[in-house]
C-alpha cells in the first residue's frame, strides 16, 4: 500500500521520484502537487506537510539533480575537461526532470541553503578543470549546456542526433584549445 511507505520514511522519496516523472510527463512548469501526491499514493496533503509548497518540492528535486550532476562530473574529472563536458550531457539527458527544473529559480526557492550549497558542489567541480579565469568557465558551461539543452529539445540537426556521447565529445572538444582540460 503507497501510504505505507510514509510509516516506513520512503515519503520524501516517493513525492520527488513522482514529482520527476510526472515533470518528465508534463514538464516543470505544469507540475501540481495533488498529481504528485495522486502518483505518490499519499493524501494530497503530504507533499505540503512534509516540503511546504509546490516551489518546495521543486527545490529539493534541484538539490537532488545538483548533487546528482557534481557526483557525474567528480566522476570524469580525472579524464579532463572533455570528459567533463560529456558527463554534463549524459547527465542532463539522463536526469531530465532534475536538469529541467535546476536552472528555473522562477520554479523553486533559488536562496535555499542546501540548493545553493548544491549549486556551488556542481559549478566548483567544472570551473577548476578550466584554468582561463571565470569567463572561460561560464564559456564552458554555456557550450556544454546549451548542447544538452538542444539536444533535449529536439532542435538538433538530423546528422548530429546519432550518438549522443560522440557528438558531446565532439562539442566538448571545442573546450580544450582554449579551455585547457587536465
Amino acid at each position: 500500500m503507497a501510504k505505507s511507505s510514509y510509516h516506513h520514511g520512503d515519503l520524501r522519496r516517493a513525492i520527488l521520484t513522482a514529482a520527476a516523472e510526472a515533470i518528465g510527463e508534463h514538464g516543470a512548469a505544469a507540475l501540481s502537487l495533488r498529481d504528485v501526491a495522486r502518483r505518490a499514493g499519499v493524501s494530497h496533503a503530504a507533499p505540503v506537510h512534509h516540503f511546504g509548497d509546490k516551489a518546495g518540492v521543486v527545490t529539493a528535486l534541484a538539490t537532488e539533480g545538483f548533487e546528482l550532476l557534481a557526483d557525474a562530473l567528480t566522476a570524469a574529472r580525472d579524464q579532463g575537461l572533455v570528459e567533463i563536458g560529456v558527463a554534463y550531457v549524459r547527465f542532463a539527458v539522463g536526469h531530465r526532470a532534475h536538469f529541467d527544473v535546476m536552472f528555473r529559480p522562477d520554479l523553486h526557492h533559488p536562496g535555499d541553503g542546501e540548493l545553493t550549497a548544491a549549486r556551488e558542489r556542481a559549478w566548483t567541480v567544472m570551473a577548476d578543470a578550466v584554468s582561463e579565469g571565470q569567463l572561460a568557465q561560464v564559456a564552458a558551461w554555456s557550450i556544454v549546456h546549451g548542447f544538452a539543452t538542444l539536444w533535449l529539445s529536439g532542435a538538433m540537426p538530423p546528422e548530429v542526433t546519432g550518438d549522443l556521447d560522440a557528438s558531446a565529445r565532439a562539442v566538448a572538444e571545442m573546450l580544450a584549445p582554449r579551455g585547457g582540460g587536465r
